[in-house]
């Protein structure tokens, strides 16, 4: 009998050029859209043709508890003129912390780096955001119920 509940959002990895980094707590952003044009040909009056053009990758938010400055000097990198592109994997793990799925992000690098609002009346940890522009990615969908090697 196939398991067909779905993954739980909470269980993943992210790293950076095959390094695990400080924890995040949120992934935001991961998808893409394919642009269609619209041809109409001369004499064909019941329907359109849709032509694929391209496909375009929304920027990647990552949100964590500010812990090591990693991410802030990745974009001073940038701010300088420095551009360092990065590979960025995020990891869907499963109920046992193997790889359910994963994201392969090429050419990462940051356009925005922020933290939130202090707050002496919160109590909450600073959070820090980071958002990364992206050359795409490919999706590696894992498989239920496979057995690692």
């Amino acid at each position: 009998m196939a398991v067909t509940d779905p993954y739980a959002g909470f269980r993943f990895v992210v790293l950076l050029d095959q390094v695990r980094v400080a924890g995040f707590a949120k992934v935001r952003g991961l998808g893409r859209e394919t642009r269609v044009e619209t041809f109409r040909e001369g004499g064909v009056n019941d329907h359109e043709h849709k032509l694929v053009t391209m496909t375009s990758y929304g920027n990647l938010i990552l949100e964590r508890g500010l812990a090591d400055p990693e991410m802030l000097v990745w974009h001073q990198l940038v701010i300088e003129g420095r551009v360092l592109r990065r590979m960025l994997t995020i990891s869907l793990r499963d109920e046992n912390d193997r790889e359910a799925w994963s994201w392969l992000v090429h050419g990462a690098f940051p356009v925005k780096w922020s933290v939130a609002d202090f707050d002496a009346a919160s109590g909450q940890i600073v959070a820090e955001t980071v958002e990364l522009a992206h050359n795409g990615f490919l999706v590696k969908p894992g498989l239920r119920g496979s057995r690692a090697a």
